[in-house]
């Protein structure tokens, strides 16, 4: 009888898996990693160098450049640009300021420089020169140089703002009429004397107290406002200031309180005439 042969077993299959990666067995990300580093060093390298190769005032006029620079004043209220007898742009408050600058309403530039258009510069002087300006006129008249206190400037972000206030002593306009009172018809014409012959172009804003009118009375402080802004409008055309200059005309009543304390404080009463960049 035959010996039966031996199983054959079949060697076993081996595959083997191989993975390629890309830019080496640690990749690339470390190197962005890096050159963040090393623009940040250099960046502040040079911040180092800046500061110890510059002047004081050379540091200033670099600031001056990376920062804001419209000169930023109370827009909604009658405050003054120094302008008699007013609050001035450099009492303390709370606006935006640099370091060094705390508590004060100038900004960019200090009052007695000059400078470009972009740093106020040019706006302050413009400002100054009316002041001046008008102060001059008002003083040439006695009937007018106690009226002074009611005449207050502001720079604003469109230009230069003249607020006419009435007080417990003055009144702009005959109780609840759209009538000027002599006084005030004076002093705009003392206003437009002072104006026409500045360049930009003119919007007039009326503002009431908040007294409420008679019960049935059709009239309101809306209507008010705006009929006194258009008074005010025709007052200073007829005084020289030339018709196509006037942009807007507004009436916002009691809306826009000076002292919001107090809505009817007479001083809430008042004229606003912007006089824009132009």
């Amino acid at each position: 009888m035959a010996k039966p042969k031996p199983q054959v077993i079949p060697a076993p299959i081996i595959v083997k898996k191989i993975t390629i990666v890309a830019g080496g067995h640690h990749g690339g990300a470390w190197k962005v990693a890096y050159a963040d580093f090393v623009t940040a060093m250099m960046a502040f390298f040079l911040l180092m160098w800046l500061l110890g190769a510059t002047s004081e005032k050379q540091r200033k006029g670099i600031a001056d450049y990376f920062t804001p620079t419209l000169v930023k004043t109370r827009q909604g209220s009658a405050g003054s640009y120094g302008l008699l007898g007013g609050s001035s742009l450099t009492d303390a408050d709370t606006y935006q300021h640099r370091a060094g600058q705390t508590g004060t309403k100038t900004l960019t530039i200090p009052r007695d420089m000059t400078g470009g258009p972009k740093d106020g510069g040019s706006k302050a002087k413009r400002t100054a020169q009316l002041e001046k300006k008008l102060q001059e006129k008002l003083a040439a008249k006695a009937t007018l140089k106690k009226l002074a206190k009611q005449v207050h400037l502001t720079m604003t972000p469109e230009g230069i703002r003249l607020d006419l206030m009435d007080d417990s002593d003055f009144s702009m306009f005959l109780l609840g009429t759209t009538v000027l009172t002599t006084q005030a018809s004076d002093l705009i014409r003392t206003i437009a004397e002072t104006i026409a012959p500045e360049p930009g172009g003119l919007t007039v804003r009326g503002h009431t107290d908040a007294l409420q009118w008679r019960p049935g009375d059709p009239a309101n402080n809306w209507s008010l406002s705006a009929g006194r802004a258009e008074t005010t409008r025709q007052a200073l055309m007829h005084s020289g200031v030339a018709e196509k200059r006037f942009r807007r005309i507004e009436g916002v009543a009691d809306q826009e309180p000076l002292i919001p304390a107090n809505p009817s404080d007479p001083r809430n009463r008042r004229m606003s005439i912007l006089l824009m960049d132009p």
